[in-house]
């Protein structure tokens, strides 16, 4: 039997910090449950500019993580340690060079400095990337992480890996999937008991108009001109297709998506494939940074006025959906308060 998700009453909240922070997509949905983010990293000068002027109570340090240290930076030892590290060398579209990339090799980074907190190492690990992760290589890159972790001195095996849907576990009308795996510190617990949050048979997808307005016109940046190589196809599909549905312009076709919008990715603002588009009687335009957002559940969120357009998108596309980080923080929750972390307190 699963645990429940509705959020556990005690004052003592465990804390967290953030590595590959983004925009923060972790730190609000851990920050919603009631779990405070002490600490976050990332290198990008504009994701550390947005995180900043969202969560100004949370340290947030700017730097290569490889050259980020735990005496060096005066890292706090926190008892949940987030990190979405990069997924572009695991991505099935990509050249799935795993840990061959630079990129890929991040990963590492990771266990590097879990070692270095030594005993005062974190005592669970939620880690998120692109479901074919867990499969690309013939399975190598996965048995590589297990092997890893486990040697880090955390429970953890391919059971304690989960491909959550947006859609399917918030509501929120955006087909994401991605991969998520939570490790558990042997020092700490007897057994991995992490459960991952389940689709709810009841929810309900929001409707799309509740998060894209069709009657307000968009900076005219936003707008395909009909001389843009991409206007006539999408014109046309949109012609045989439903008006309110937003449609993707992929590598060879465009894709139309009636219900819910398709996921949203890095490369989203600086044109071509993945684009999400939509037709108001101004004319066909790319979804706009608000809308972005809001599919990807951040309310009550602002982005500096030094903050490029395309870093937006950019910095949406990477970040995690907002109440898919908050229902695994409660289920986090759920587990650092079970009886195998209690009992094996009072052992120790």
């Amino acid at each position: 039997m699963s645990r429940s998700n509705k959020k556990v009453n005690n004052d003592s909240r465990p804390t967290a910090g953030a590595l590959f922070a983004g925009m923060g997509g972790f730190c609000r949905g851990f920050q919603k449950s009631g779990i405070n983010t002490l600490w976050a990293n990332d290198n990008n000068e504009h994701a550390s500019c947005t995180f900043r002027a969202n969560y100004p109570d949370v340290r947030m340090i700017e730097k290569d993580v490889c050259d980020l240290s735990v005496s060096d930076d005066k890292l706090e030892p926190v008892d949940i340690l987030t990190a979405g590290f990069p997924c572009q060398s695991f991505s099935h579209a990509g050249h799935k060079r795993g840990f061959g990339d630079d990129r890929g090799a991040l990963f590492f980074q990771i266990i590097r400095l879990i070692e270095e907190f030594g005993k005062n190492k974190p005592k669970i690990l939620v880690l998120e990337n692109v479901p074919y992760l867990a499969n690309g290589d013939y399975g190598k890159w996965l048995k590589t992480i297990t092997a890893k972790i486990q040697l880090a001195g955390y429970w953890f095996d391919r059971n304690n890996c989960c491909t959550l849907r947006t859609d399917e576990i918030s509501g929120l009308p955006q087909g994401r999937e991605r991969l998520f795996m939570v490790a558990a510190s042997a020092d700490a617990f007897y057994c991995n008991d992490f459960t991952f949050p389940e689709p709810e048979p009841n929810a309900k997808l929001r409707p799309l108009s509740k998060f894209i307005s069709r009657n307000k016109k968009s900076p005219a940046r936003d707008y395909l001109s009909p001389d843009n190589r991409y206007y006539k196809a999408i014109d046309e599909k949109i012609e045989r297709g439903d008006a309110k549905s937003i449609y993707q312009l992929r590598r060879y076709y465009v894709r139309e998506y009636p219900t819910k919008c398709p996921t949203l990715t890095a490369n989203m603002g600086g044109g071509g494939h993945n684009v999400p588009f939509i037709k108001d009687r101004w004319g066909i335009r790319r979804l706009s940074v608000e809308e972005c957002a809001g599919l990807q559940g951040f309310e009550n969120f602002d982005f500096p006025s030094e903050v490029p357009t395309g870093e937006r998108y950019r910095q949406i596309g990477n970040a995690v959906s907002v109440p898919v980080a908050e229902k695994l923080a409660l289920s986090c929750l759920q587990l650092y308060n079970s009886r195998c972390f209690s009992q094996r307190r009072k052992v120790a």
